[in-house]
């Protein structure tokens, strides 16, 4: 790869990191806000319970959702079960008003009408979910998607969440959801700027947004050529190349992935 090609992939991965910093500067203030809430109850002699913490993340999500145009399309704080006096499990998150076809905002926030007893059959464990296993497991931020979020939105949606540890412990996670639609405008500019055909994938190779219109956000990029130089930027080479002219580059630390092609 030339070193004109290469600096010019770079500058497009790095756009796209760009796009994700603010989100990320946002969920990890938002957690260092909601440790230091905990913190507070300690010194204070007092169990953690939802009724304090929910108007206090509520106030820190309601700027992001209301924001005309903005990315953030879901936010809030998720307990760890046990954690809370008041609420065994507790699923806290606000969603902007969104219209349907035109995707345009409504301007109004609503909170998720979580099923929080696991004893409903509509009850889902979201221990279970990536958004939470992950950190839980790393003790690090991370993106999950793009899935199709059925338990707010039904929309593919790209999740950042990261935990929230009091103590030594993770007492939840903070987060946000991100429509890809949304994300699509803010990206789609910058792959176009690409020389080829860019796509975005994350990190299982799954299409977050492309210049092609074939590719489909939520499929699985395929292609011998396209597979082997993910291989060989999973084994370490960044950026790496592959055959048919196929090149692929980190997007910084945000877990996705910049294919072009041509």
């Amino acid at each position: 790869m030339t070193g004109t090609v290469a600096e010019h992939d770079a500058r497009i991965a790095d756009r796209i990191e760009a796009t994700f910093a603010p989100l990320f500067a946002l969920v990890e203030g938002w957690r260092t806000a909601v440790q230091d809430e905990f913190s507070a109850f300690a010194e204070h002699g007092a169990a953690p319970a939802a009724s304090v913490l929910d108007p206090f993340m509520e106030a820190l999500a309601r700027p992001a959702l209301e924001a005309p145009g903005g990315l953030v399309t879901g936010a809030g704080f998720v307990a760890t079960p046990g954690v809370l006096a008041d609420a065994p499990w507790h699923l806290a998150w606000w969603l902007r008003e969104i219209h349907g076809l035109d995707r345009g905002d409504r301007g109004g926030v609503r909170r998720l009408e979580a099923v929080n007893d696991p004893d409903s059959d509509q009850f889902r464990d979201y221990r279970q979910l990536e958004w939470w296993k992950v950190p839980e497991r790393t003790g690090q931020r991370h993106v999950t998607g793009p899935y199709v979020d059925y338990l707010c939105t039904d929309d593919y949606t790209v999740t950042v969440t990261t935990p929230v540890v009091h103590e030594g412990r993770m007492v939840g996670v903070v987060g946000i959801d991100v429509h890809v639609s949304r994300l699509e405008r803010v990206i789609l500019p910058i792959l176009r700027d690409a020389a080829g055909t860019g796509t975005i994938v994350n990190a299982s190779g799954r299409v977050v947004a492309s210049s092609d219109s074939h590719r489909v956000t939520g499929t699985l990029l395929r292609g011998d050529d396209v597979q082997s130089a993910l291989a060989a930027l999973r084994s370490g080479a960044e950026p790496a190349s592959g055959a048919e002219g196929v090149r692929v580059s980190r997007c910084g630390d945000t877990a996705l992935i910049l294919v072009l092609q041509g």
